[in-house]
């Protein structure tokens, strides 16, 4: 299987589509049903991320296109540079539009741009953040040049290890801590 990009599959018919989300479309492998009811298995090289438009190329060549599916978003208005520099410093996917911004439906990030006077509203629809520079659709990969090496650890606080991964400047945690009773 191989994803086209929509660009490159101008004049090719699809006979099926699939519907996802925004995580969604950050894949490799996985079994998806299209919307005729066809199972697939979308089986790829590597972790790409497939935007609205593009499609799977099945190995008998038919294509099966992609589209986003709505969810949950806030759009965002007011002064839109600084808003878009305040997300944009959170390291949050923002869809950039001439009038308003788009972000994933986030309660803190509504109240934060809210606080900076900002007019916000909640929607259903596709989400197509803009990609980044270092990546298509994902700003994945990329590091800004400091000489951070990926690393894992592990660490014990007496309630069982907490496993760690660092890139860049963020840290996710695999089993976070249980709280203090």
């Amino acid at each position: 299987m191989a994803l086209v990009r929509a660009a490159e599959r101008a004049g090719r018919a699809v006979v099926d589509q699939v519907v996802l989300g925004y995580e969604d479309r950050f894949l490799r492998r996985k079994r998806l049903m299209t919307e005729g009811g066809q199972g697939v298995l979308v089986n790829l090289a590597e972790t790409v991320s497939a935007e609205a438009g593009d499609a799977f190329e099945l190995l008998d060549g038919r294509l099966i296109l992609i589209e986003a599916a709505a969810e949950p978003v806030l759009e965002v208005r007011g002064d839109l540079p600084r808003l878009a520099w305040h997300i944009g410093n959170r390291h949050t996917p923002c869809e950039i539009a001439t009038d308003h911004l788009v972000i994933r439906d986030d309660h803190v990030l509504k109240a934060m741009l809210l606080q900076l006077g900002a007019q916000v509203t909640h929607a259903m629809a596709p989400f197509r953040p803009e990609g980044g520079a270092y990546g298509h659709g994902r700003t994945m990969g990329h590091d800004h040049g400091h000489g951070h090496v990926p690393h894992v650890f592990s660490l014990s606080h007496g309630h069982g290890p907490l496993n760690v991964q660092t890139h860049a400047f963020r840290r996710v945690e695999d089993e976070p801590e249980p709280a203090e009773e």
